[in-house]
């Protein structure tokens, strides 16, 4: 199996593979085994805010928390006290401490003298039980193979309408990056001369939430259908 790394980046890893949509599928899909902190439970002392309790709750498990292994049941206590200060007093994530992985994101909005006082507390999962716990998007398509006859060079309006695939070099339309092609044959009936057939490689690609890094990511996945096989291969001894 090939693998030929494009883009990287402690948040985002992008390679062409020539391995199967199967292996693929699987390894996407294990993403959702690796254990992730996320907010499981808060309760709420008060709340002042124009938002119900479990609107807000649903806020803090949405807040990606810098990941570390926990013991089973064991819970990690974040606790947030705010008070509205003047016209509006915006409440964000860094209130509930520096477990968290982005301090800037709104939970929100307090009025004059509102109060909000809750202690969450943060427990490992899985994302194949819930969303919180997912570490990020993995996800792969075929890699394009884009033509461009004479007649395919002067479509130059889709250097506008896809930038990232395609730019106007001397005045003709050319690929920029096939990579970065979404196109299928069916969406270019009004631009004669290009040509798009999608080959056996895949584009993989693994954006993480910052939980972990990508390639963090992508480990876990491996190993944890890895374990999955070795589950069933000794089920079937």
């Amino acid at each position: 199996m090939t693998m030929e790394i494009i883009e990287k980046n402690n948040g985002k890893v992008v390679f062409i593979t020539d391995m199967s949509t199967t292996l693929a599928n699987a390894i996407r899909r294990s993403a959702s085994e690796i254990p992730i902190l996320a907010i499981e439970e808060a309760d709420i002392y008060k709340n002042d805010t124009a938002l119900y309790d479990e609107i807000i709750a649903h806020r803090l498990g949405l807040i990606p928390l810098k990941n570390q292994k926990v013991k089973e049941g064991e819970a990690i206590e974040l606790k947030l006290k705010a008070k509205g200060k003047g016209e509006r007093t915006e409440v964000l994530s860094g209130a509930l401490g520096e477990e968290v992985v982005y301090s800037d994101m709104p939970i929100v909005l307090l009025e004059d003298g509102q109060e909000l006082e809750i202690v969450a507390r943060a427990k490992a999962g899985k994302g194949k039980d819930h969303a919180r716990y997912s570490p990020g998007l993995v996800f792969y398509k075929h890699l394009a193979k884009v033509k461009i006859s004479g007649d395919g060079e002067k479509q130059t309006e889709l250097a506008e309408l896809y930038p990232q695939a395609f730019e106007v070099v001397g005045g003709k339309l050319k690929v920029k990056d096939a990579t970065k092609c979404d196109l299928e044959q069916e969406d270019l009936k009004e631009y004669p001369g290009i040509t798009i057939e999608l080959k056996d490689e895949l584009v993989f690609s693994i954006e993480s939430w910052g939980q972990i890094d990508a390639k963090e990511i992508f480990n876990g996945a491996c190993k944890a259908l890895k374990a999955n096989l070795a589950d069933v291969s000794k089920a079937l001894k």
